[in-house]
């Protein structure tokens, strides 16, 4: 049975090691084939979005920045981490970054589309939060505009336990040290929430540092109603290869495009399979009906 876990001591509370140092994130978790940016254009190209295009929750911008400078489109980064819009500012340039909290944010203008990827879309907790969110896309997206977003899948956890059975432990050298972390994960089940732990040691002899965090679960069915439920349409929701499944997206991968049909795809690679940890969505903003229609 898996139990809540007992954070281990001692431990000094930190908001989150990784996002007040954006420099490490990027070690952390690197992507030197710009593949979550590469994914998020050929998305963006197969449904025919439009060059102005929304990063909500950029981190340290490198996709941001990657769109504006490789694909050429008009980009905007908003983040709620005054540290990781610094780092994206002096070290990935070109797009126009805002802090901002991605359930109230106000932006001027509209965009062609908005980008949600790992897992920002589930940092909204609550019913409320989700329903703040949609309703920020709902006044920053033109008619028709689209949600590409990739994120952790709640269906993924129902049986299956292989994330939740052990610690993991990483490392990541910086500046001369090692900083080793271990990360529990946990589902708070009344909360739908998928909380996690993470203690990080250094090998200078310092006390560990810990963060705590943790995702909403949503399951695909419930995404569909609350996207129904916002104006949206979905035109894709899978678990197919994306930039952090393993084996990850490649550029030979056909998209999740609308425009396939019965006759020109094959149907075991098209089917909306959601098994895997990871979703991926693509949705479209309806125009607002015409009074009297």
């Amino acid at each position: 049975m898996n139990r809540r876990p007992t954070p281990p001591p001692p431990a000094e509370t930190h908001r989150n090691l990784l996002t007040d140092r954006p420099e490490l994130y990027e070690l952390r978790f690197p992507d030197p084939e710009s593949t979550a940016a590469r994914w998020a254009e050929a998305m963006l190209r197969a449904h025919g979005a439009g060059p102005e295009v929304l990063d909500l929750g950029c981190g340290t911008g490198r996709d941001a920045a990657w769109l504006h400078r490789v694909a050429g489109r008009i980009v905007t980064g908003l983040d709620s981490s005054p540290a990781m819009i610094a780092h994206a500012r002096s070290r990935h340039p070109g797009p126009a970054y805002h802090v901002g909290d991605m359930r109230d944010f106000r932006l001027p203008g509209r965009f062609d589309a908005v980008l949600c990827l790992d897992s920002a879309l589930l940092h909204c907790h609550t019913n409320e939060d989700l329903d703040a969110f949609f309703g920020r896309l709902r006044r920053h997206l033109r008619p028709g505009g689209l949600l590409v977003a990739e994120m952790r899948n709640g269906a993924f956890f129902l049986g299956r336990t292989e994330l939740l059975d052990a610690p993991r432990l990483d490392s990541v050298t910086h500046e001369g040290g090692t900083l080793t972390s271990r990360t529990v994960l946990w589902i708070d089940h009344a909360a739908q929430l998928l909380r996690r732990t993470r203690s990080w040691a250094g090998d200078d002899g310092a006390p560990p540092v810990e963060q705590h965090s943790a995702w909403r679960l949503l399951f695909p069915q419930e995404l569909r109603h609350l996207l129904a439920h916002h104006g949206f349409t979905v035109l894709a929701l899978h678990d197919r290869p994306g930039p952090r499944t393993d084996p990850p997206w490649t550029d030979g991968g056909r998209p999740a495009d609308a425009a396939e049909t019965p006759e020109t795809a094959d149907a075991a690679d098209t089917a909306d399979t959601a098994d895997g940890d990871r979703l991926h969505l693509v949705a479209r903003i309806e125009p607002p009906a015409r009074k009297g229609s």
